[in-house]
């Protein structure tokens, strides 16, 4: 017997248009779309997008416009403005999203695990206690336990106190 887990949700990452070229790239040169690319901040170095397949509710990523994989070659000024944001964003998900802990991660190229590989971006994962339970462990399965828009609208309408 197989064991099916259903997750509509999916589906338009599995069957949806696809973008021609860098995802990211097509976000960053789309400003007028930043309600419908989720876009939380935007500024002359960076944009904060909430990951559309999130690991747990409230997952964003800080992403340079500048298009390169390679973090090396990043200028200072714009890595020290993501650091920055970082630090930012980590606040605003302890302290007006309720986190009780944050990871922050780079998955620099393919092999080190970068599922869109040719822009690099920081990941912000907002951890609760107790947010990881069995079926995570044994089955490899995340549960996302809300509303991703609810969430969208909670993050951007913190936004203007934090950052």
């Amino acid at each position: 017997m197989e064991d099916i887990l259903y997750a509509p949700w999916r589906d338009e990452y599995v069957g949806g248009s696809k973008v021609e070229g860098c995802v990211f790239c097509h976000i960053s040169q789309n400003g007028d779309k930043d309600e419908e690319f989720h876009i939380l901040h935007r500024d002359e170095h960076c944009f904060v997008v909430m990951n559309k397949y999130p690991y747990t509710p409230g997952h964003f990523m800080i992403i340079p416009h500048l298009h390169t994989d390679k973090l090396e070659e990043l200028e200072s000024e714009t890595w020290l403005h993501m650091s920055a944001l970082a630090q930012k964003s980590v606040r605003l998900l302890k302290e007006g999203f309720g986190a009780h802990g944050v990871n922050i991660g780079m998955n620099l190229g393919a092999a080190g695990g970068a599922g869109i590989a040719e822009h690099i971006h920081m990941h912000l994962v907002p951890r609760f206690n107790r947010d990881t339970n069995f079926i995570t462990s044994i089955a490899d399965t995340r549960i996302y336990s809300t509303d991703f828009l609810k969430i969208y609208k909670k993050i951007k309408s913190l936004i203007p106190e934090y950052f």
